[in-house]
């Protein structure tokens, strides 16, 4: 079990909203959980802006219930490195095979319960809303998301693919946040 860093909608959870202004900075930590390879990204947001921050994967092993605890006590540590403000995952995506799905939710847990010592806000987007935001397709496949995310990121490597779907979700969630500002603003001044 190891971290491999490579440094550099619809809201659920309701916490202390953030002060309001177009300008505002905002560190986001995006998750693709995983019960083997769950992804982590880090950006700060500010207006326009979208730098990396941090970005690897937690590799697990074992049981299913050490996994699990490994994916809540590495994404704890993340939280508490790193101090973000908010939270984007991507909603849960239903296969025809239920045990799958049953230990992504699980997984998915893990790591959301892992942010609520903090009392982060979390945000969810579909997959194909979160593809659509950063390559222009809900359709596209893994290696056009890893591409668009280093494109968008300016990396000097491609990120590994669970690393570059929680990036894509913090990126994603950074366009949505934008957006959401700049319609308060104008009808602030209306």
């Amino acid at each position: 079990m190891r971290i491999s860093p490579q440094s550099s909608s619809r809201r659920w959870f309701d916490a202390a909203p953030a002060a309001s202004g177009v300008r505002d900075a905002v560190r986001i930590l995006g998750i693709d959980p995983g019960s083997r390879l769950t992804g982590f990204g880090i950006v700060d947001s500010q207006g326009s802006s979208i730098k990396l921050v941090d970005c690897g994967t937690i590799s697990t092993s074992g049981d299913h219930a050490e996994r699990l605890r490994r994916i809540f006590n590495e994404i704890e540590r993340l939280v508490a490195r790193h101090e973000p403000q908010e939270v984007a995952v991507e909603r849960v995506f239903v296969h025809r095979n239920a045990d799958s799905a049953l230990k992504l939710g699980q997984a998915r847990a893990a790591a959301l319960c892992a942010t609520f010592g903090s009392k982060l806000p979390i945000y969810e987007y579909a997959a194909r809303h979160i593809k659509k935001a950063v390559v222009g397709r809900g359709a596209a496949e893994k290696a056009q998301v890893q591409h668009m995310v280093r494109l968008l990121l300016a990396m000097q490597a491609l990120p590994a693919p669970d690393a570059a779907d929680a990036l894509a979700a913090a990126l994603c969630h950074a366009h949505e946040r934008g957006a959401q500002q700049l319609i308060k603003a104008v009808a602030v001044r209306s």
